[in-house]
Formats: C-alpha cells, structure tokens, sequence
C-alpha cells in the first residue's frame, strides 16, 4: 500500500472530487436515459447485468451485489421492472428459498434500444474528456480502490458511429 505524499487538506478534497464526479456523471447518465427511454441508470444496470448473465437470469442475491443495491433495494426495483415487464422472477430448483431474476425479451430489447444512449453519455461525459494515457491511468487506480487486480477487465471503448 503506497503512503500518500498529498499534504493532508488535499487529501478530503480528493476524496470529495471522486464523489462529485461519480454523482454527476451518474445524474447526467440518468438524465438522458430517462429522455430517451424512460429508463432508470439503476434499471438499465440490471438489465445489462441480467444481459450478461448465462441464460440472462441472476440469483436475487448475486444481482444485488453486482449492482450494488440493498437486498430490499433490488426487490422493490425488480418489482418495477416485473410490472413493465422487462423482466420475471423464476423460483430456484435447488433452493426453495432462493429467486431469480430473469431478462425477458421486452427487457433484452428495451436494453438494445437504450444501450446507444449509455455508451454516447458515458463516451461524452467521461471517456472524452480523458486522453488514452489518463484512462489507462484511471482504470488502474480505479482497480488498485476496489481491491480487483486479479479480475480486472480492460477498460472497453468502443468509438459510437
């Protein structure tokens, strides 16, 4: 673990940016969502997850921690998503107990039309404004914060056409 060698009133300001600049591109992300799909970012969230899963189906629990929502957090959402129909809950075989959350093709097409406005807003509102030497370098420090050396996956940045 490296020692920081900021003196200590830079230190809370550095924190407080990251916070800032989280919070606003995550606002920004949400606005044009909203906009242009009437889609949520935590929404679109889980429908990219649930995308990405085998089968497009994730254990309640599991969708929780990938997007970082309470247990009651995801059911209330899941619940949204379940009446607009973009996604279904399916009982677990081997665990009474256990749900999962389920893309429904609404949901998969609901994502395919929203994932062109998420990739243009965060293109536009961070990668953009990053040279390729400063996202290498924000992605390893972004790696080196939560701990996923070991899993980390490159940075992807597909140019929009």
């Amino acid at each position: 673990m490296r020692t920081s060698t900021l003196p200590a009133p830079t230190e809370p300001a550095v924190w407080r940016a990251l916070l800032r600049a989280q919070a606003t591109i995550a606002r920004r992300l949400q606005a044009d969502l909203l906009a242009a799909h009437d889609l949520a970012l935590g929404s679109y969230d889980v429908l990219l997850h649930l995308s990405e899963a085998p089968g497009g189906r994730l254990r309640m629990n599991d969708l929780a921690d990938r997007v970082l929502l309470s247990r009651s957090g995801l059911t209330r959402l899941i619940d949204r998503l379940q009446a607009a129909g973009l996604v279904a809950r399916q009982s677990c075989d081997s665990d009474a107990r256990g749900l999962y959350a389920v893309l429904t093709p609404a949901g998969r097409a609901r994502l395919a039309e929203a994932t062109p406005t998420y990739r243009r807003a965060v293109r536009r509102y961070m990668l953009d404004r990053l040279d390729p030497q400063e996202l290498r370098t924000l992605e390893e420090i972004l790696t080196r914060l939560t701990g996923e050396e070991d899993r980390a996956v490159p940075l992807q940045t597909p140019r929009e056409t």
